[in-house]
């Protein structure tokens, strides 16, 4: 019996489909996915669980969720990010890697700090720590957007997404349930300090992987030096009508 070509094809389709995952780039992208959702929740809900059971009053709860705003105004240092070199990391990773592994790391110390602390008693100290974790998870957010528009080709870029929303959506379990699973059987002095260790994973895949090509980040500063180009003879034939 002669197999049908139609199926032979689609079969090797989703053959070829299923082995992107298999690719090294793609498949770190389900372990930064997963050292970017997992700082998300610890500093949201599972924070402000903590403080109820613990016993804070509700408006100190509600001034807290402020910190999740960080998450919104991160365009503003994106562009610092994008072109500013870290000392030693820089020369030693790469520019994406570099930072990557810079926020991975800051990320950890301030979980491990609120561990640390007293979760009543020491508020403030909470709230920067909090504060550094929200700052080191936007900062990861917008290294691993450009390392993964970086590392691959376009025709990758599907699976690269589809890897790392993965790896988020199981951070968010695991700092999420995970957490207040920790937390019931043991503290949550204990749970923050298991978040901590569970950045290395993100720690080690940065380290493991190679720095792409900036061929992005160039056509960007080309793009920009032919805007202001143009600004700038806007700017000058404006004066000369003057």
């Amino acid at each position: 019996m002669t197999e049908d070509p139609a199926r032979a094809t689609a079969a090797r389709s989703w053959r070829e489909a299923l082995l992107v995952y298999t690719r090294p780039r793609v498949f770190a992208m389900i372990w930064l996915g997963f050292s970017a959702g997992l700082p998300f929740l610890l500093i949201g809900p599972t924070l402000s669980g903590w403080q109820r059971d613990v016993g804070v009053e509700r408006s100190v709860i509600g001034f807290f969720s402020w910190i999740g705003i960080i998450y919104s105004i991160k365009v503003l240092w994106a562009p610092v990010v994008d072109r500013v070199a870290l000392p030693l990391l820089t020369r030693w990773l790469g520019k994406r890697r570099s930072w990557m592994l810079a926020a991975q790391l800051v990320i950890a110390a301030g979980l491990l700090g609120m561990a640390q602390v007293d979760a009543v008693a020491d508020l403030a100290l909470v709230a920067w720590f909090a504060l550094l974790v929200a700052f080191g998870s936007a900062t990861q957010d917008i290294t691993i957007d450009a390392y993964r528009i970086e590392a691959m080709d376009p025709e990758f870029q599907g699976a690269m997404a589809a890897a790392y929303v993965l790896g988020y959506r199981i951070a968010l379990l695991v700092a999420g349930a995970g957490a207040f699973y920790l937390a019931e059987g043991l503290s949550w002095e204990v749970a923050y300090g298991v978040m901590a260790l569970l950045m290395a994973g993100g720690v080690i895949t940065t380290l493991a992987l190679r720095e792409p090509d900036h061929a992005a980040a160039a056509a960007s500063r080309a793009l920009e030096a032919r805007v202001e180009q143009a600004l700038a003879e806007l700017n000058l034939s404006g004066e000369a009508r003057l």
